[in-house]
């Protein structure tokens, strides 16, 4: 599998997360975003970072870079696309999902390492987790509290269609678990389809054996 994955301008996991990929043994390229995808892409990740410096708001001016049209429209003809951080406040922005991404609650930008437990594990991002199994993966962000209206937030559980939860160490979701105070603390969610998705915490910062946690390679292995 080949996998594009997108740079803006302020783009800073971009690297990381070719590094991950190739780890898994996946063909991964890092491709411009004023540049055309290549035509033979079989995946695509827009990574982390601070595009544009999160003017006006984080990931609203990446969503109208030239290459975003492209990327809807592999969307819409199947290929697998991951929205990571950065790359989740762009995919909202960019209608790929729904929902938007939001100051924290404690209006401040928070790095640490926070627990998730599972809620779908039949998507390809959730596949080689089980069920309500509780995995720890790092976050760095300062808009990271996921908002939706309450309607949508209904037919996203009903349709099964969160992928991640904050929560505790036991798998508990509790409000001192939820870091940015997102909405049911919601931490990843998927497109009306399940191969486009977007995620708040960092998985490929956790994907590599020689780091000593790799609780994020089973997310990445959705393009494997």
């Amino acid at each position: 599998m080949s996998v594009a994955v997108i740079q803006f301008g302020g783009s800073n996991c971009d690297r990381d997360t070719v590094q991950a990929l190739e780890s898994l043994g996946v063909e991964a390229e890092l491709v411009w975003h004023e540049d055309a995808l290549p035509e033979a892409v079989d995946g695509i990740v827009l990574p982390g970072g601070f595009s544009y410096g999160d003017f006006l708001r984080a990931g609203a001016m990446a969503a109208h870079s030239p290459i975003m049209d492209e990327v809807r429209a592999a969307a819409d003809e199947g290929t697998p696309v991951l929205g990571i951080c950065n790359g989740a406040q762009i995919g909202c922005e960019a209608s790929l999902t729904p929902g938007a991404f939001t100051t924290n609650v404690s209006a401040r930008f928070q790095c640490e390492h926070v627990h998730l437990r599972v809620e779908n594990s039949e998507t390809p991002w959730t596949s080689h987790y089980e069920e309500g199994e509780i995995i720890e993966l790092p976050i760095a962000h300062g808009e990271g509290r996921f908002e939706i209206s309450d309607n949508r937030l209904d037919a996203l559980e009903s349709e099964d269609r969160i992928l991640f939860r904050y929560c505790d160490a036991d798998g508990n979701v509790t409000p001192e678990a939820n870091p940015n105070g997102s909405k049911h603390a919601v931490a990843g969610v998927t497109g009306e389809s399940d191969h486009i998705a977007v995620m708040m915490p960092h998985p490929e910062r956790m994907a590599l054996d020689d780091i000593g946690e790799t609780d994020g390679r089973g997310v990445l292995s959705g393009f494997a």
